[in-house]
Formats: structure tokens, C-alpha cells, sequence
């Protein structure tokens, strides 16, 4: 066979994977498995599509996921209630924007560090000192608002010290789950994580947007201190947690780069990486949605219902995603299912810009129509995003030897972090250039593209299959 040939061949094989990839979704039957891991096929039924309960079977963890609930919620309250703090006191947008550099900056240094950290010491440890951290920050935060604030540059020092306890745990949190539950549930584990803050998104702002007219700031931060105990308390019920075969002593900026060396000679998990910023920087239109909601929608310069449901959608979608994520666990195939649905996120923002440039076409009531077909569009891509981020968290967990897996849940935390800021400012700038539609329709054919060719340079990304077996009680 000639290499053109073999090269074609190749390339057809990826696509025909693809395929095989969602035919039992298509055809209305999945993979289970019996007692002995061997798989079975059969109907899956309302019953498969609904979220894989079976990691809340495992003690340690359903006491983290229970717990997470009210912490999300309260975690929530405070993100909104400090950019609202900081406007009442200086009225002045530019102050409240200083809270994305306050916040970023600690996310990502710490979030690097703090993965080199959870991979010395005894994760149980870690995420004792930074959840007491945050039980801290988050008192001092209802203290300096019950006696009537502080500064602005006080209250955004102290917000970044709270974000820096966020990092560190973060990853440490992520890094445990293989500790604790069999790699086969880790897709379904963290569906279940990721569901939980997507509807702490949702519930929080809205809650927060009653609560701050009525019962002021101080009481928000408040709730937000009381349900971190919660948190705090199945922290403590874990077990020991320990790396073996790591050097003593804390790290430094070397365990860092290690961290980024090992990922180099790892192309499965390099991948993972490179497709989310893919999907994220080219993908992600949210920087665009006030001048849509305004021009294209017909909603108010500040504001407004289009407004607020553009916001709304993908995080609903991907709630939507995680109550229907059953089918998680009887995917093997991880690389494809990720390519997959990042190919779905890609056409759904194009879709998403398609209705959005059709929307001034005619009246109110096909502005209306196109309205709910841009937010059907992005509930659709957030949906997809849950399932691809969930299929990648698997991958870190379970490929990943134990000894890096803080540092490269710190990359993860940063990549998931950076890549839509990063997309706000080129969809800012290629808005102004070609319009908004255009942008967002632009950047979902990149998305498409980008992992299209990312697949066919890295096939042993689309090949990367999970390795079913116990949690890993090594270390």
C-alpha cells in the first residue's frame, strides 16, 4: 500500500471510530457490564439515560458530593456578592473588573503550585488547611461587611487570598476521586461534580440577585461560611490519603516544570489539553452576548430577559446533560467520545451565530423564533461540553500516574479557567471586525476544524480507550 493510501486509509478509519462511537446512542442500546467486567449489550431505556448514581454507592465520596451541593450554592453567593460590594462602594465598572485580574492571577499560580503540592504531600491534608482556609476568608468577608466594609484594595487582596485556598484545593479534590472510586465510575463521578456546579451557577446569581435587596451582603457571606463547614466535616471522614515514592521536603518551581515535562511525553493526555482550548478559545461567545441581546434580540443596552437567558443557557444545558448522563459509563472508547463532543459543541455555536445573524431578518416575532433557537443551539453545546469535560477528567484520573496527578489537575484548572478568558478577548476583537454573528458562526467551523485535525495528527488520542479495575490504592 502506497503511504497516500495507507494515509487515507488512516483517515477513514478515524472517521468510521467516530461513528461506531455514537451508534449506540443511535440505536437505542448501550454497553453494560456484568459482575465479571465482561460487557453486555441490551436496551438502555429512560432508566440508562439518566445520571449514573453508582459512585454515591462509595461512603467517601457521597459525602464530598452531598456536601458540594450547599457549598456550591454558598461558594456562589459570595462570587456574585463581592462585585457587588465593590460597585456600591466606588459605583465605578473598571473596580469590579479588577476582580477577574485578582481572581485569575492566584487561580493560575496557585493552581500550578498547588497541584505540585497535592502530589508530595497527603491530599487528606491539603484539603484540610485549604478548606479551613476558605471557612476563613469567607468569615472575614461577612466581618468586614457586618461592620460596614473595608476598602476596595483590602477587599480585593482578601478576595484574591480566598481564590489562592480555591486553587490549591481544587486540584487536590480532583486528584483523590481515583483513590476512591473504581476508574470505570470515575466519567460518571465526575458528571455528577460537574452537574452539582453548573446548577450552583444557575441557583446561586439568582438567588443572590433576591437575597442582597433584603437581607444585605453581610448575610450572604454568611450562608456561604456556614455551608463550607459542611464541606469541611466530609473532609474530615476521609481517609488517609498519602503519595508514596515522592521525594520529602515541599516543591518548588522544578516540580512544576516536571509536571509540564511529563505531560510533553504523554500525547493522550496532551491532547486533552489541546482540544479544550481548541473548543473553549474558538468556541466560546459569551463576551459577545450583550451586544447580542441588545442589536440582534431586540433586549435593553443593559440587561434584560435575552440577556440573561444567553448567560443562562449553556450552563443549563450542561445541567441538563449531567441528569441525562447515564450513557458516561458504558463509554470505553474516552478519546472518540471526547472528540465527539467536541465536534457537537463546535456545530452548535456555528448554529448558535446562524440564528443569530438570521434574527434581524424580520419582525419581533422571528427575532423571537431565532431567540430560542440560538439558546436551544447553546444548551445543546453546554450539554456537550459536561460530557467532554467529564470524558477528559477520566482521562487524568485514570491514565496519569499518581504522582503527577495534582500537577496536571492544576493545568486542568487552568486551561478550564483561562481558555474562555482568552476567547473573550478574541471574540471581542474579531466581533468588531466581521460582526457578531459572524464571530460566534466563525468560531464554532474552528472548533470543528481544529479537532478534526487534531484527531488525525494524534490517533492514539481517538484509539485511547479506559482500562476497567478497582480505585487505585497504590500510594
Amino acid at each position: 500500500m502506497t503511504p497516500s493510501r495507507a494515509d487515507a486509509a488512516m483517515r477513514v478509519g478515524l472517521w468510521l471510530g467516530l461513528v461506531r462511537c455514537l451508534m449506540p446512542a443511535l440505536s437505542g442500546r448501550g454497553v453494560r457490564r456484568a459482575s465479571d467486567g465482561h460487557p453486555q449489550t441490551g436496551p438502555v431505556g429512560i432508566r440508562g439515560l439518566l445520571a449514573d448514581t453508582r459512585p454515591l454507592s462509595v461512603p467517601a465520596f457521597r459525602r464530598l458530593w452531598t456536601a458540594n451541593i450547599v457549598t456550591v450554592v454558598g461558594a456562589q453567593l459570595t462570587v456574585v456578592a463581592v462585585p457587588a460590594q465593590i460597585y456600591a462602594q466606588t459605583g465605578s465598572s473598571a473596580y469590579v473588573g479588577l476582580t477577574g485580574v485578582f481572581g485569575l492571577v492566584p487561580l493560575v499560580v496557585f493552581g500550578l503550585y498547588g497541584g505540585a503540592l497535592a502530589d508530595v504531600f497527603d491530599r487528606r491534608t491539603i484539603l484540610l488547611v485549604t478548606t479551613s482556609g476558605l471557612i476563613a476568608t469567607s468569615a472575614l468577608f461577612w466581618v468586614q461587611a457586618a461592620a460596614g466594609g473595608i476598602g476596595v484594595w483590602p477587599l480585593l487582596c482578601l478576595f484574591s487570598v480566598q481564590q489562592a485556598f480555591f486553587a490549591v484545593n481544587q486540584p487536590t479534590r480532583s486528584a483523590v476521586l481515583p483513590k476512591l472510586l473504581p476508574l470505570d465510575l470515575l466519567p460518571a463521578a465526575n458528571s455528577l461534580n460537574m452537574t452539582v456546579m453548573q446548577a450552583g451557577a444557575i441557583a446561586g446569581p439568582l438567588a443572590a440577585g433576591v437575597l442582597i435587596p433584603v437581607v444585605g451582603l453581610e448575610w450572604l457571606y454568611l450562608v456561604d461560611t456556614v455551608t463550607l463547614f459542611a464541606t469541611l466535616s466530609a473532609v474530615v471522614r476521609l481517609p488517609r490519603l498519602p503519595v508514596l515514592g515522592v521525594p520529602a521536603g515541599a516543591p518548588g518551581v522544578r516540580a512544576v516544570v516536571d509536571g509540564f515535562a511529563y505531560l510533553r511525553h504523554q500525547p493522550v493526555l496532551l491532547m486533552s489539553f489541546v482540544v479544550d482550548i481548541v473548543a473553549m478559545v474558538f468556541g466560546m461567545p459569551r463576551a459577545l452576548f450583550p451586544e447580542m441581546a441588545d442589536l440582534d434580540f431586540g433586549g435593553p443596552s443593559e440587561g434584560g430577559l435575552a440577556f440573561a437567558l444567553l448567560f443562562a443557557a449553556i450552563p443549563a444545558g450542561a445541567v441538563l446533560g449531567g441528569v441525562l448522563s447515564g450513557w458516561v459509563s458504558r463509554v470505553d472508547a474516552h478519546g472518540r467520545a471526547v472528540i465527539v463532543c467536541i465536534l457537537v459543541w463546535g456545530l452548535a455555536i456555528t448554529g448558535f451565530g446562524v440564528a443569530v445573524g438570521l434574527a434581524d431578518l424580520r419582525g419581533d416575532g422571528w427575532q423571537h423564533l431565532m431567540l430560542g433557537v440560538a439558546l436551544a443551539m447553546l444548551m445543546v453545546g453546554g450539554a456537550a461540553d459536561m460530557a467532554s469535560a467529564a470524558f477528559r477528567q477520566a482521562m487524568l484520573q485514570g491514565a496519569a500516574s499518581d504522582d503527577v496527578r495534582g500537577r496536571l489537575q492544576g493545568v486542568f484548572i487552568v486551561v478550564v479557567v483561562g481558555g474562555p478568558r482568552i476567547a473573550d478577548t478574541a471574540h471581542g476583537a474579531a466581533a468588531a471586525a466581521v460582526g457578531t454573528a459572524a464571530a460566534a458562526a466563525g468560531g464554532g467551523v474552528l472548533v470543528v476544524v481544529g479537532t478534526v485535525v487534531a484527531a488525525l495528527a494524534v490517533p492514539s488520542f481517538v484509539r485511547y480507550r479506559v482500562t476497567r479495575g478497582p480505585a487505585d490504592r497504590t500510594g
